[in-house]
């Protein structure tokens, strides 16, 4: 899914006349591909597979189909996310690790689909990876008027296939290739990110740490999906200084196409997305 939102879906000071001038003034570098002319923030919805060759790892299954949601877009959806998967050449039964960087509704819909009216795992060969602290959380927690436990989680655990892990797990070290969780709590109670090193050259994938390229340009916004605003803020700029290397890829879960790029640090504590 892809395409423009209202600001104000994410953060409360992001009303279309801000963002206006935001791209107008300091951050011209957030169009086109970031917020278009009218003032809306461009934005996706995606899975990323990573390939290593001798592995098949996707991260974060978006929203699925079929599924009862609080956001009316979001709920009942018919989307040819496994058919686009596979012509993309990742047929759901080539898939080995399934990893969610964290489980709020749109990186766990695709955990399961609907099969005889019955949800089951999407990724039969899969194990599927969910940080301990972040699956105690939730599955304490619960969901407030969704039921994503029973239709994204719970189907997965019971089937047997999901390691409870630690937030700094290493998923791959191999060939000179790793890949690996990055703690950056804040987002939700357990929230990573996912690090690839290889040949010498590193990408990060941020999760929700930064929801949009906007919080480059202004770190302290807080998104409304925040557990605790002031832990992400915090986890964000120190993020965002450690991969302002000239080198990192950092592809992020929701910006929108290209969905990559280089951080580059400015004055007075922002940061850019080199794209």
């Amino acid at each position: 899914m892809e395409g423009p939102a209202p600001g104000k879906f994410l953060f409360a000071d992001a009303g279309t006349d801000r963002l206006i001038a935001l791209a107008d003034g300091p951050a011209p570098w957030l169009r086109p591909h970031f917020v278009d002319n009218r003032g809306m923030l461009l934005s996706k919805i995606q899975a990323l597979v990573i390939d290593t060759g001798s592995r098949r790892i996707i991260v974060d299954t978006c929203l699925g189909n079929g599924k009862e949601r609080a956001v009316p877009n979001w709920s009942g959806l018919q989307l040819p996310f496994l058919e686009d998967l596979a012509a993309a050449g990742y047929p759901t039964e080539s898939i080995d690790t399934v990893v969610c960087t964290h489980l709020h509704v749109d990186h766990v819909g695709w955990n399961t689909r609907l099969e005889d009216g019955a949800w089951v795992p999407t990724f039969p060969n899969a194990r599927y990876l969910f940080v301990r602290g972040e699956y105690q959380y939730w599955n304490e927690a619960g969901y407030a008027d969704e039921p994503i436990l029973e239709d994204s989680i719970t189907p997965v655990m019971e089937a047997g296939l999901v390691d409870l892990v630690a937030a700094d797990h290493v998923l791959l070290d191999e060939g000179g290739t790793v890949v690996r969780f990055e703690p950056t709590f804040g987002h939700t109670p357990a929230h990573v990110s996912v690090v690839i090193e290889s040949v010498g050259r590193r990408a990060v994938i941020s999760g929700d740490l930064i929801h949009h390229p906007v919080q480059m340009a202004i770190p302290n916004w807080a998104s409304r999906f925040d557990y605790d605003a002031d832990a992400t803020r915090a986890t964000r700029k120190a993020f965002l200084d450690r991969y302002a290397d000239g080198s990192t890829l950092v592809i992020g879960t929701h910006f929108a196409t290209p969905s990559a790029g280089k951080i580059v640090a400015l004055d007075a504590g922002t940061w850019k997305l080199e794209v």
